[in-house]
């Protein structure tokens, strides 16, 4: 997984360890004229302004405690205290004990929505796990064909309605359909809804409501999947979302393609939502569970 990792965040960690280490090298003391270029590139990584701010904080404390600068030193509290911002319920997916575990997946179009559910359904395969997909996107004909793709590639059940039809009856006989067949996971497809559109964010609740009426307790997962290469405008995203559903995790999609894999620690930092998997390339097998030991770590090889 960390050589994963590691592929993933090329593009980051060259724009950002190699600055790093250029600013540190030779420096004796870390004055503001550093500082403020640590700060720089934090930002330009996507990281955020307050993350960078406090990042820098816990590293200005430990050169006081240690009065020395040493570049090695500097980089590893770094990887450190990324890490410690992103650690939480990494790659944990509930489990429903009583019954189907839903998990809704929610999102704008173009982030990679349709194609991570069928990277999760694959993950979950392999665990011999019985998977039933809904296509709840009803408003794009295309939306419904790519997910039944997937499912003949995947070998797995569809329910789907027409295009145009209502999302939530899509999602009740669903939820009844994973009862009737003893499904360990209904994976949920839902319109990649424009976070600006007030009455595509009600739908979204009147869907998570829908399927209550069959399974009380869910959905067990809402998964907001997010393009890693839209950075801070991603983060604006989340918080939209935030809003209008309680958000259990993070899919970071097209990793591998961005300089700015520091938005998952602005995501972590900022909205305290968990970065669960993240999409380091095109094939089935590149939804990888996420570390954050390992993204730190990649971030600074």
């Amino acid at each position: 997984m960390l050589s994963k990792f590691i592929n993933a965040l090329k593009k980051t960690r060259n724009s950002l360890t190699t600055n790093i280490r250029s600013i540190l090298s030779g420096k004796t003391k870390l004055d503001d004229e550093t500082l403020e270029e640590l700060e720089e590139i934090l930002i330009r990584s996507d990281i955020g302004v307050d993350t960078s701010l406090k990042l820098l904080k816990k590293l200005q404390t430990a050169v006081k405690k240690a009065d020395t600068l040493e570049e090695g030193k500097l980089v590893e509290i770094l990887k450190n205290e990324i890490s410690g911002v992103l650690s939480s319920e990494e790659g944990v997916l509930k489990k429903n004990l009583n019954g189907p575990t839903v998990v809704l997946f929610v999102g704008v179009n173009g982030t990679g929505k349709t194609t991570s559910i069928a990277k999760l359904a694959h993950k979950l395969l392999q665990n011999n796990q019985k998977i039933l997909l809904a296509a709840c996107d009803t408003f794009r004909a295309a939306a419904i064909e790519q997910l039944e793709i997937w499912s003949k590639r995947l070998g797995l059940n569809l329910i789907k309605y027409h295009h145009g039809a209502d999302p939530s009856a899509v999602a009740f006989d669903a939820a009844e359909a994973a009862l009737a067949r003893n499904i360990d996971y209904l994976l949920i497809d839902t319109a990649g809804r424009l976070h600006t559109k007030v009455n595509l964010m009600e739908e979204l609740k009147k869907i998570k409501s829908t399927i209550q009426k069959k399974i009380p307790d869910a959905p067990h997962e809402i998964l907001l999947v997010l393009d890693a290469v839209t950075g801070q405008n991603g983060l604006i995203q989340a918080k939209e979302f935030k809003k209008a559903v309680e958000l259990t995790g993070v899919i970071l999609t097209k990793l591998d393609g961005t300089a700015k894999g520091g938005i998952a620690l602005s995501i972590k930092q900022e909205l305290e939502i968990p970065i669960k998997y993240v999409g380091v390339g095109e094939t089935l097998e590149d939804l990888q569970e996420f570390s954050s030991q390992e993204f730190a770590t990649a971030l600074f090889e």
